[in-house]
Protein backbone atom coordinates (compact mmCIF):
# COMPACT_ATOMS: atom_id res chain seq x y z
CA UNK A 1 0.00 0.00 0.00
CA UNK A 2 1.57 3.54 -0.88
CA UNK A 3 0.26 4.63 2.13
CA UNK A 4 2.94 2.21 4.45
CA UNK A 5 4.98 2.69 2.43
CA UNK A 6 5.50 6.27 2.66
CA UNK A 7 4.23 7.41 5.73
CA UNK A 8 5.38 5.53 8.71
CA UNK A 9 3.76 6.43 12.22
CA UNK A 10 6.81 6.91 14.23
CA UNK A 11 9.40 9.61 14.31
CA UNK A 12 11.69 9.87 11.67
CA UNK A 13 15.44 8.58 12.79
CA UNK A 14 17.68 10.93 14.53
CA UNK A 15 20.54 10.79 12.16
CA UNK A 16 18.48 11.86 9.18
CA UNK A 17 16.95 14.69 10.93
CA UNK A 18 16.89 18.08 8.80
CA UNK A 19 19.46 20.54 9.86
CA UNK A 20 18.29 24.30 10.66
CA UNK A 21 19.59 25.50 6.67
CA UNK A 22 16.90 22.69 5.74
CA UNK A 23 14.26 23.77 7.38
CA UNK A 24 11.42 24.15 5.27
CA UNK A 25 7.94 26.14 6.17
CA UNK A 26 4.47 24.58 5.10
CA UNK A 27 2.82 26.56 1.97
CA UNK A 28 4.94 29.64 2.63
CA UNK A 29 3.51 32.49 0.97
CA UNK A 30 5.41 34.22 -2.22
CA UNK A 31 6.80 37.65 -1.94
CA UNK A 32 3.16 39.12 -3.20
CA UNK A 33 0.72 37.58 -0.78
CA UNK A 34 2.94 37.10 2.16
CA UNK A 35 2.96 41.08 3.09
CA UNK A 36 -0.72 40.87 2.59
CA UNK A 37 -1.29 38.13 5.31
CA UNK A 38 0.88 39.75 7.38
CA UNK A 39 -1.22 42.81 6.91
CA UNK A 40 -4.04 40.75 7.90
CA UNK A 41 -2.98 39.22 10.40
CA UNK A 42 -3.18 43.13 12.23
CA UNK A 43 -6.75 43.11 10.62
CA UNK A 44 -5.82 45.30 7.24
CA UNK A 45 -7.50 44.11 4.82
CA UNK A 46 -6.55 46.63 2.59
CA UNK A 47 -3.19 45.06 0.83
CA UNK A 48 -5.31 42.18 0.20
CA UNK A 49 -7.80 44.39 -1.36
CA UNK A 50 -5.12 46.06 -3.74
CA UNK A 51 -3.33 42.56 -4.45
CA UNK A 52 -6.65 40.90 -5.59
CA UNK A 53 -7.68 43.71 -7.58
CA UNK A 54 -4.41 44.05 -9.34
CA UNK A 55 -4.62 40.18 -10.66
CA UNK A 56 -8.65 41.22 -11.81
CA UNK A 57 -7.26 44.05 -14.39
CA UNK A 58 -4.29 42.40 -15.31
CA UNK A 59 -6.47 38.92 -15.64
CA UNK A 60 -3.33 37.08 -13.57
CA UNK A 61 -6.11 34.22 -13.53
CA UNK A 62 -3.69 31.87 -11.77
CA UNK A 63 -2.10 34.28 -9.39
CA UNK A 64 -5.75 35.42 -8.62
CA UNK A 65 -6.79 31.57 -7.82
CA UNK A 66 -3.76 30.96 -5.52
CA UNK A 67 -4.57 34.22 -3.68
CA UNK A 68 -7.90 33.75 -3.44
CA UNK A 69 -8.00 30.46 -1.76
CA UNK A 70 -4.96 31.54 0.51
CA UNK A 71 -6.75 34.60 1.71
CA UNK A 72 -10.06 32.50 2.55
CA UNK A 73 -8.48 29.63 4.37
CA UNK A 74 -6.68 32.99 6.22
CA UNK A 75 -10.50 34.49 7.05
CA UNK A 76 -11.56 31.07 8.12
CA UNK A 77 -8.91 31.31 10.62
CA UNK A 78 -9.34 35.23 11.02
CA UNK A 79 -12.99 35.70 10.24
CA UNK A 80 -12.91 38.94 11.90
CA UNK A 81 -10.54 40.28 9.35
CA UNK A 82 -12.46 39.67 6.79
CA UNK A 83 -15.99 40.24 7.94
CA UNK A 84 -13.72 44.26 8.16
CA UNK A 85 -13.38 43.77 4.85
CA UNK A 86 -16.88 42.80 3.62
CA UNK A 87 -18.13 45.55 5.82
CA UNK A 88 -16.00 48.14 4.73
CA UNK A 89 -16.77 47.06 0.39
CA UNK A 90 -20.17 45.08 0.68
CA UNK A 91 -20.13 45.38 -3.00
CA UNK A 92 -16.18 44.47 -3.36
CA UNK A 93 -15.88 41.91 -6.71
CA UNK A 94 -12.65 40.73 -4.85
CA UNK A 95 -13.82 40.37 -1.16
CA UNK A 96 -17.03 38.37 -3.20
CA UNK A 97 -14.40 35.77 -4.56
CA UNK A 98 -12.87 34.87 -1.12
CA UNK A 99 -16.09 34.55 0.44
CA UNK A 100 -17.22 32.25 -2.30
CA UNK A 101 -14.04 30.79 -1.80
CA UNK A 102 -14.89 30.47 2.04
CA UNK A 103 -17.81 29.39 2.07
CA UNK A 104 -17.16 26.34 -0.25
CA UNK A 105 -13.87 25.46 1.92
CA UNK A 106 -15.24 25.71 4.90
CA UNK A 107 -18.09 23.06 4.28
CA UNK A 108 -16.33 20.95 2.39
CA UNK A 109 -14.47 18.54 5.30
CA UNK A 110 -18.53 18.55 7.04
CA UNK A 111 -20.32 15.31 7.11
CA UNK A 112 -23.39 17.08 6.17
CA UNK A 113 -21.37 18.47 2.81
CA UNK A 114 -23.82 18.55 -0.36
CA UNK A 115 -26.84 19.30 1.42
CA UNK A 116 -24.85 22.76 2.83
CA UNK A 117 -22.86 23.50 -0.20
CA UNK A 118 -25.86 23.19 -1.82
CA UNK A 119 -26.75 26.59 0.18
CA UNK A 120 -23.26 28.54 -1.11
CA UNK A 121 -24.84 28.76 -4.76
CA UNK A 122 -26.43 32.37 -4.15
CA UNK A 123 -22.79 33.41 -3.16
CA UNK A 124 -21.17 32.06 -5.81
CA UNK A 125 -23.57 33.45 -8.80
CA UNK A 126 -23.17 36.97 -6.71
CA UNK A 127 -19.19 36.77 -7.50
CA UNK A 128 -19.94 35.78 -10.74
CA UNK A 129 -22.45 38.13 -11.67
CA UNK A 130 -20.25 41.33 -9.90
CA UNK A 131 -16.65 40.09 -11.05
CA UNK A 132 -15.22 40.43 -14.49
CA UNK A 133 -16.57 39.07 -17.17
CA UNK A 134 -12.87 37.52 -18.07
CA UNK A 135 -12.68 36.09 -14.84
CA UNK A 136 -12.64 32.07 -14.52
CA UNK A 137 -11.81 32.00 -10.71
CA UNK A 138 -15.74 32.09 -9.99
CA UNK A 139 -16.40 29.47 -12.52
CA UNK A 140 -13.79 27.38 -10.81
CA UNK A 141 -15.48 27.55 -7.55
CA UNK A 142 -18.45 26.69 -8.52
CA UNK A 143 -17.40 23.45 -10.38
CA UNK A 144 -15.85 22.60 -6.98
CA UNK A 145 -19.75 23.25 -5.36
CA UNK A 146 -20.71 20.98 -8.36
CA UNK A 147 -18.05 18.64 -7.40
CA UNK A 148 -19.10 18.89 -3.74
CA UNK A 149 -23.07 17.86 -3.97
CA UNK A 150 -22.10 15.41 -6.59
CA UNK A 151 -24.35 17.23 -9.56
CA UNK A 152 -24.55 14.94 -12.58
CA UNK A 153 -22.63 15.71 -15.51
CA UNK A 154 -25.16 17.49 -17.14
CA UNK A 155 -24.91 20.29 -14.66
CA UNK A 156 -20.87 20.36 -14.05
CA UNK A 157 -20.37 20.27 -17.99
CA UNK A 158 -21.94 23.73 -18.28
CA UNK A 159 -20.00 25.08 -16.08
CA UNK A 160 -17.04 23.66 -17.30
CA UNK A 161 -17.61 25.35 -20.43
CA UNK A 162 -17.74 28.30 -19.03
CA UNK A 163 -14.70 28.18 -17.24
CA UNK A 164 -12.50 27.57 -20.32
CA UNK A 165 -14.22 29.60 -22.60
CA UNK A 166 -12.73 32.58 -20.43
CA UNK A 167 -9.24 30.29 -20.05
CA UNK A 168 -8.82 27.38 -21.76
CA UNK A 169 -5.81 26.20 -20.13
CA UNK A 170 -6.03 27.93 -16.33
CA UNK A 171 -5.00 25.05 -13.98
CA UNK A 172 -7.11 25.66 -11.10
CA UNK A 173 -10.55 24.55 -13.41
CA UNK A 174 -8.62 21.53 -14.84
CA UNK A 175 -7.61 20.35 -11.30
CA UNK A 176 -11.39 21.13 -10.71
CA UNK A 177 -12.40 18.81 -13.52
CA UNK A 178 -10.08 16.21 -12.56
CA UNK A 179 -11.33 15.64 -9.19
CA UNK A 180 -15.26 15.51 -10.71
CA UNK A 181 -13.76 12.59 -12.80
CA UNK A 182 -12.05 11.08 -9.75
CA UNK A 183 -15.06 10.95 -8.11
CA UNK A 184 -17.64 9.97 -10.84
CA UNK A 185 -15.50 8.21 -13.27
CA UNK A 186 -12.93 5.46 -13.86
CA UNK A 187 -9.13 5.58 -13.73
CA UNK A 188 -9.02 5.74 -17.28
CA UNK A 189 -11.79 8.57 -17.40
CA UNK A 190 -9.23 10.56 -15.20
CA UNK A 191 -5.77 10.02 -17.38
CA UNK A 192 -7.80 9.95 -20.80
CA UNK A 193 -8.64 13.86 -19.67
CA UNK A 194 -5.72 14.96 -18.15
CA UNK A 195 -3.53 13.45 -21.12
CA UNK A 196 -5.41 15.43 -23.59
CA UNK A 197 -5.59 18.84 -21.47
CA UNK A 198 -1.34 18.22 -21.08
CA UNK A 199 -1.04 17.39 -24.63
CA UNK A 200 -2.90 20.65 -25.84
CA UNK A 201 -1.50 22.93 -23.62
CA UNK A 202 1.13 25.66 -24.19
CA UNK A 203 4.68 25.02 -22.99
CA UNK A 204 5.36 25.41 -19.26
CA UNK A 205 1.93 25.49 -18.19
CA UNK A 206 0.82 23.72 -14.78
CA UNK A 207 -1.98 21.90 -16.81
CA UNK A 208 1.24 19.37 -17.98
CA UNK A 209 1.56 18.17 -14.61
CA UNK A 210 -2.48 17.01 -14.81
CA UNK A 211 -1.61 13.37 -15.42
CA UNK A 212 0.56 13.48 -12.65
CA UNK A 213 -2.37 14.90 -10.27
CA UNK A 214 -4.19 11.92 -11.92
CA UNK A 215 -1.49 9.27 -10.92
CA UNK A 216 -1.79 10.94 -7.25
CA UNK A 217 -5.51 9.93 -6.95
CA UNK A 218 -5.23 6.79 -8.56
CA UNK A 219 -2.21 5.90 -5.90
CA UNK A 220 -4.22 7.60 -3.18
CA UNK A 221 -8.22 6.56 -3.85
CA UNK A 222 -7.98 3.79 -2.50
CA UNK A 223 -10.31 1.68 -5.24
CA UNK A 224 -9.88 -1.66 -6.44
CA UNK A 225 -9.88 -0.44 -10.05
CA UNK A 226 -6.13 -2.00 -10.73
CA UNK A 227 -3.26 0.56 -11.03
CA UNK A 228 -2.16 1.47 -14.67
CA UNK A 229 1.89 1.88 -13.92
CA UNK A 230 2.90 2.38 -17.32
CA UNK A 231 0.65 5.85 -17.41
CA UNK A 232 1.42 6.49 -13.57
CA UNK A 233 5.27 6.81 -15.17
CA UNK A 234 4.59 8.70 -18.24
CA UNK A 235 2.85 10.95 -15.93
CA UNK A 236 5.46 10.97 -13.54
CA UNK A 237 8.47 11.63 -16.68
CA UNK A 238 6.01 14.33 -17.97
CA UNK A 239 5.64 16.56 -14.70
CA UNK A 240 9.92 15.90 -14.51
CA UNK A 241 10.24 17.76 -17.65
CA UNK A 242 7.89 20.31 -16.56
CA UNK A 243 9.82 20.93 -13.05
CA UNK A 244 13.04 21.26 -15.07
CA UNK A 245 11.84 23.91 -16.73
CA UNK A 246 11.46 26.22 -13.70
CA UNK A 247 14.68 27.49 -10.90
CA UNK A 248 15.29 25.12 -8.00
CA UNK A 249 13.29 26.90 -5.36
CA UNK A 250 10.49 28.95 -7.32
CA UNK A 251 7.60 28.74 -5.27
CA UNK A 252 5.05 29.10 -8.63
CA UNK A 253 5.24 25.18 -9.37
CA UNK A 254 6.04 24.21 -5.67
CA UNK A 255 2.72 21.72 -5.54
CA UNK A 256 3.41 20.21 -8.66
CA UNK A 257 6.41 18.84 -7.46
CA UNK A 258 5.59 18.12 -4.30
CA UNK A 259 2.87 16.10 -6.01
CA UNK A 260 5.39 14.62 -8.05
CA UNK A 261 7.35 13.84 -5.42
CA UNK A 262 5.30 11.80 -3.85
CA UNK A 263 4.51 9.89 -6.82
CA UNK A 264 7.96 9.03 -7.61
CA UNK A 265 8.28 7.77 -3.59
CA UNK A 266 5.11 5.48 -4.61
CA UNK A 267 7.26 3.59 -7.84
CA UNK A 268 10.69 4.01 -5.60
CA UNK A 269 12.05 6.27 -8.16
CA UNK A 270 14.25 7.05 -5.55
CA UNK A 271 17.23 9.06 -7.26
CA UNK A 272 14.18 11.04 -9.41
CA UNK A 273 12.23 12.34 -6.14
CA UNK A 274 15.63 13.09 -4.60
CA UNK A 275 16.17 15.63 -7.43
CA UNK A 276 12.53 16.98 -6.95
CA UNK A 277 12.91 17.46 -3.11
CA UNK A 278 16.27 19.06 -4.04
CA UNK A 279 14.37 21.55 -6.11
CA UNK A 280 11.50 22.17 -3.84
CA UNK A 281 13.96 23.32 -1.67
CA UNK A 282 11.69 25.23 1.38
CA UNK A 283 8.46 24.93 -0.56
CA UNK A 284 6.75 22.32 1.49
CA UNK A 285 2.82 21.97 0.53
CA UNK A 286 0.03 20.70 2.24
CA UNK A 287 -1.07 18.94 -0.66
CA UNK A 288 -0.64 15.82 -1.21
CA UNK A 289 1.16 15.26 1.94
CA UNK A 290 -2.03 15.51 4.02
CA UNK A 291 -4.26 13.10 2.18
CA UNK A 292 -3.58 10.82 5.21
CA UNK A 293 -2.24 12.60 7.84
CA UNK A 294 -3.20 16.04 10.03
CA UNK A 295 0.81 16.69 10.17
CA UNK A 296 1.60 17.18 6.38
CA UNK A 297 5.03 19.17 7.02
CA UNK A 298 6.04 16.13 9.40
CA UNK A 299 4.87 13.62 6.48
CA UNK A 300 6.68 15.83 3.87
CA UNK A 301 9.40 15.50 6.20
CA UNK A 302 9.74 11.85 6.73
CA UNK A 303 9.46 11.05 2.75
CA UNK A 304 12.26 13.53 2.54
CA UNK A 305 14.24 11.66 4.90
CA UNK A 306 13.04 8.09 3.43
CA UNK A 307 14.57 9.71 -0.20
CA UNK A 308 18.01 10.98 1.66
CA UNK A 309 17.98 7.44 3.78
CA UNK A 310 18.04 5.45 0.01
CA UNK A 311 20.76 7.69 -2.07
CA UNK A 312 22.98 9.27 0.40
CA UNK A 313 26.16 7.39 -0.01
CA UNK A 314 27.44 5.68 2.63
CA UNK A 315 31.59 4.80 3.75
CA UNK A 316 31.74 1.58 5.66
CA UNK A 317 34.65 0.78 7.79
CA UNK A 318 36.68 -0.65 4.88
CA UNK A 319 36.36 2.93 3.18
CA UNK A 320 34.50 2.55 0.00
CA UNK A 321 31.28 4.38 -0.93
CA UNK A 322 28.15 2.44 -0.69
CA UNK A 323 24.35 2.96 -0.29
CA UNK A 324 22.88 3.06 2.96
CA UNK A 325 20.55 -0.33 3.57
CA UNK A 326 16.93 0.30 2.41
CA UNK A 327 14.47 0.94 5.66
CA UNK A 328 11.91 -1.68 5.83
CA UNK A 329 8.92 0.18 6.98
CA UNK A 330 9.39 2.46 3.12
CA UNK A 331 9.63 -1.18 1.24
Amino acid sequence: MVRSMLFHRGHRPAATRPSPVDEVLLDAPDTRLGPALVAAGQGDHGPAAKLLALTRENAEWENRDRYAVRLAAFAHRRPEWFAGWLAASPGDPDALLVSAELAVRRFWESPARAELLRDTAPLIRTAVAEGDPRDPVPWRIALDQACGVDAPPDVFEPLWAEAVRRAPHHYGSHVSALLYLSVRGSVNDCFDFAERAAEDTRPGSLVQALPVRAALACLTGGGAAPVPVARIDRAADLAIALSAQYAAGDPWPAEVRNVLAYVLLARQRWAEASKQFRLIGPYATSFPWDVFTDDPLDRFLAARDAVRSRTAPQVPQGGRAGRIRSRGHYA
